[in-house]
């Protein structure tokens, strides 16, 4: 019976030291996995620092190579803009057509217009320095008329560009396009800012806002290549021309580069961009209108129908009920005018449209300003997501 109690006694024991041991274990386990995470995530933000450090370093030096040569010369310096980023650009061949596109990251990273690559099943890109590769699609929006693809990295060395802020784009300020207009590669044209804060009517009947206008010459194949300011930093993406020739007519759009930036680390984590929607369709009111349903001011956007189910239906915002001619037109009056978005006027849609995409995102709430009956009131919305193109 002592015998049995001893041997008892020590299974215990071993037992309990056999315990002891694998929590140590488990505890040494999970620290090192913890440890190790850290670590890692210590690593990524490094490397993202030392990316936005590097990319920062490339634009400085861009800035003092270009303002020596400007000493030196005398001359606007695209020669030196173009000796700088001609290895960033590309030409971009579907089964369709062709196109351009720049290269932005050191993963292989591509972006170009969405109507360069909308419907093909095949793309062809080709470099400078004479490598052609296949490119996969990334991400697509088709509202801003963006694109991202991408090569192996490995096929060539890659040379990002450097992208600027077009928010800081003066109204006459020089710029460049470059690309590849009727598959003649690696040209640049030069012009100035025409006009800031265009839309434009896609083929899809709906509008991209938001848009650089430009003089230099921009003509098929240009699209998707950059716009570069006189610092050699992109702006734009080169996307369309207003021509009854098809060909350039001495204007041309470009989709800012603020517009790439926001949409950018969506296309390339989930393919897709999500824009603000209120739900609404109308006119904006010119002179005329303002006078047959006394506004004070020819300005605001007259709501002539409000989409079933959306974000304005749900805060209650109200269309016409009265179809009457002004200026030789049938318009649907009665409906609510939008003066204001967050305190902000809106003289066009285009007003609320533009505030909309470049500071909010689906499920933010903004304050409307509308006037109802001749009385100026609020109204609180809740931005949903814009329906994809029809």
């Amino acid at each position: 019976m002592l015998v049995k109690l001893m041997d008892f006694s020590s299974s215990s024991k071993w037992m309990y030291v056999s315990f002891v041991l694998i929590a140590v274990l488990i505890f040494n386990s999970g620290f090192f996995i913890y440890t190790h995470l850290n670590v890692q995530t210590q690593f990524s933000a490094l490397q993202t620092s030392l990316d936005a450090q590097e990319q920062q370093l490339q634009d400085l030096q861009q800035q003092i190579d270009i303002l020596n040569y400007i000493n030196q010369t005398e001359f606007m310096p695209w020669p030196k803009i173009y000796d700088q980023i001609k290895y960033s650009i590309v030409l971009i061949q579907t089964e369709i057509g062709l196109g351009s596109g720049f290269v932005i990251d050191h993963e292989g990273h591509i972006v170009t217009n969405y109507h360069v690559i909308e419907g093909a099943t095949t793309i062809q890109v080709s470099f400078l320095d004479g490598n052609i590769t296949d490119a996969s699609r990334v991400g697509e929006d088709a509202y801003s008329d963006l694109a991202v693809i991408k090569v192996n990295p490995d096929i060539t060395e890659l040379y990002p560009v450097v992208v600027g802020n077009s928010s800081e784009l003066a109204v006459g300020e020089p710029v460049a396009a470059i690309g590849n207009p009727f598959g003649l590669s690696d040209t640049i044209t030069a012009g100035i800012v025409s006009a800031l804060g265009r839309d434009l009517e896609a083929p899809g009947h709906y509008r991209i806002v938001d848009i650089i206008q430009v003089d230099a010459a921009i003509n098929p194949g240009n699209s998707g290549g950059p716009l570069v300011n006189l610092e050699g930093q992109v702006v734009g993406v080169n996307t369309a021309i207003i021509s009854g020739s098809g060909t350039f007519a001495g204007v041309g759009f470009a989709i800012p580069s603020d517009t790439v930036r926001r949409e950018l680390p969506d296309l390339i984590a989930v393919g897709q961009y999500k824009h603000p929607w209120v739900g609404i369709a109308g006119i904006d009111v010119n002179l005329a209108i303002a006078q047959y349903i006394g506004l004070e001011k020819p300005q605001g956007f007259l709501v002539i129908d409000v989409v079933p189910d959306s974000p304005a239906e749900d805060a209650g915002l109200k269309g016409g009920n009265q179809t009457v001619v002004i200026g030789g037109r049938d318009i649907k009056i009665g409906g609510d005018v939008i003066v204001g978005i967050d305190g902000l006027n809106v003289r066009t849609l285009n007003d609320l449209v533009v505030y909309t995409e470049r500071n909010k995102r689906p499920g933010d709430i903004v304050s409307l300003a509308i006037i109802r009956d001749g009385q100026e009131i609020t109204k609180s919305l809740t931005l949903g997501e814009r329906p994809p193109p029809s």
